[in-house]
């Protein structure tokens, strides 16, 4: 009877919801965004900024204190809200680039990508690199432009860099009517309107007011003024004439992106993105298994774990997975099957996040993302389900370029030190690596940015209670060894090279550069190796 049920609502439940991340560069406005989002979906009242965080309250999906202090974003967190009877999960990731391994877990939980762009900068470096992984998925993007109401790049220039550029068709939903200080509204080429917008003096806290206005309505010219009323519809005659035809399909397989203007500080052209992207975006989508592709509307509940995160409640010290429900229906105390022990696993206390606020979770759907107590039993990337066994594709680890040993400075907080690395480890802030030296027992910090050590310091000194000093080392890249041990054991002595081991006990090789890796890899061809590392679950499965 469990089982009609679920085969009854499913569907339904399916087809109202979209889930989404936001990728950007620093700085182009990513959290700005995300608060009006939520501000058009009633999540909140009265929108955060990022810009004047001394005067005003934070923004609501930067909880970490660190966040706070510094006006960035850095861990992911996760946001739903309710908009037109339609349920959205914000997937929100760091903006910084020093953290795109996390942005990169996250991506794998998205079903679409909404791509932010400052006007007046184009497409810059951290965007690339996310969209690369967003092309890897096939994901749909959306593009937001962003800040139009201040100077900025021409829109065409803007429209033919992502063309040229990514390799992106690009289709306009909405037009900007001028930039910078003439920045007057947008036109709506899907209802043929023209949205005209008011400043207001509250720096965008509260929704915006607009006056909507037919497109053959002939007050327009005077409105907007005789020189951006002919531009305008310059413009819009090259658009019509040169731009493809909307094509959905090409959407939905990551080739065409819809391309929306606006100014997300001043709340302009967020609510027409908002209404586009729940007629165009992709509903929850299949995911690839050890069993081919699974629907969501397969009747058994799956998912799979892509991101951990320790002490979003200081007070209660907490420990969080967040599981991406791919098909079936989830059920608070519901047991699973744990694939990568083995084992059965209740899930009680599910909880719904709204970045530190949450809620007692009773049913999910696929598409939502579900917050679950991890007292140490889920790693990243671990799959769930009932029925058959069924696993998902585990999410990898990159290559560092940094690397430091990580000291401890009270010899009397070895405990604490310990269980600080490890859960800070285990939630993907870091890769640790150690010496093969056992009387090198300090562990060795790898990233990608130097952020993410000042990050581990942090946490450790406020969550942990413990200081610590770092003492870099001369490397800046690393490469796991395929064949193992037995493989390196038969190479023998390998110069300018140290050998460490990962958290799996496998051998990793860290080189003081390229030219030191090609040397290595040239005197010794029998020698494989990757610059990703997959959990060994995975490559038993």
């Amino acid at each position: 009877m469990q089982t009609e049920v679920r085969d009854a609502i499913a569907p339904q439940e399916i087809e109202r919801r979209r889930n989404f991340a936001i990728i950007s560069h620093p700085d182009a406005g990513k959290t700005t965004l995300t608060e009006k989002l939520l501000l058009y979906g009633g999540a909140i009242q009265q929108a955060g900024s990022v810009k004047a965080r001394r005067s005003q309250r934070h923004a609501t999906s930067d909880w970490m204190a660190m966040e706070q202090q510094r006006g960035i974003s850095i861990t992911s967190t996760v946001l739903q809200f309710e908009y037109q009877n339609c349920l959205l999960n914000l997937l929100d990731t760091p903006g910084h680039q020093d953290f795109s391994e996390d942005t990169y877990r996250t991506l794998a939980a998205a079903d679409n990508a909404v791509m932010l762009i400052d006007a007046a900068k184009g497409l810059e470096t951290q965007t690339r690199k996310l969209f690369e992984v967003c092309r890897l998925r096939s994901l749909p993007i959306f593009t937001f432009i962003n800040k139009l109401d201040r100077p900025s790049m021409s829109p065409l220039e803007l429209i033919d860099e992502i063309e040229r550029e990514l390799g992106l068709s690009t289709y306009v939903i909405n037009w900007p009517i001028g930039t910078g200080d003439q920045f007057q509204g947008i036109f709506d080429r899907q209802h043929q309107q023209v949205h005209l917008f008011q400043k207001s003096g509250d720096h965008g806290t509260r929704k915006a007011t607009d006056t909507i206005i037919a497109a053959n309505d002939p007050r327009i010219e005077s409105l907007v003024g005789e020189n951006l009323y002919h531009q305008l519809q310059e413009e819009l005659e090259i658009l019509d004439s040169l731009g493809p035809t909307l094509d959905l399909e090409a959407v939905h397989r990551g080739q065409m992106t819809p391309v929306f203007f606006g100014s997300a500080m001043n709340n302009f052209g967020v609510e027409l993105f908002l209404k586009s992207f729940l007629e165009y975006g992709l509903k929850p989508t299949p995911h690839e298994s050890n069993k081919g592709k699974i629907d969501p509307t397969y009747p058994e509940f799956s998912g799979f774990v892509f991101k951990l995160q320790a002490n979003m409640d200081p007070k209660h010290r907490d420990r969080i997975a967040f599981l991406r429900v791919c098909s079936g229906k989830f059920e608070k105390d519901m047991v699973v099957n744990h694939a990568r022990t083995g084992k059965t696993v209740r899930l009680s206390h599910p909880q719904k996040l709204f970045a530190q606020e949450r809620d007692t979770v009773e049913v999910a759907y696929p598409g939502d993302v579900v917050g679950l107590n991890n007292p140490g039993t889920f790693a990243i990337g671990d799959t769930v389900y009932i029925g058959d066994k069924l696993i998902y594709p585990s999410i990898p680890s990159f290559s560092p370029e940094l690397f430091a040993y990580l000291r401890n400075a009270d010899p009397t907080k070895y405990k604490n030190f310990n269980k600080g690395v490890t859960e800070l480890q285990e939630e993907g802030a870091v890769q640790i690596l150690h010496s093969t030296d056992e009387s090198k027992r300090n562990p060795i910090l790898a990233a990608v940015g130097q952020l993410q050590f000042e990050v581990v310091q942090f946490r450790l000194v406020n969550e942990y209670g413990v200081e610590t000093y770092l003492e870099a080392l001369p490397y800046s890249v690393a490469r796991w060894v395929t064949g193992g041990w037995d493989i390196l054991d038969k190479v023998g002595r390998l110069f300018n090279t140290f050998v460490v081991k990962d958290r799996w006990e496998r051998p990793v090789l860290l080189f003081k550069n390229q030219w030191n890796l090609d040397q290595v890899k040239g005197d010794h061809p029998e020698l494989e190796l990757s610059p990703i590392a997959l959990p060994p679950t995975t490559e038993k499965a």
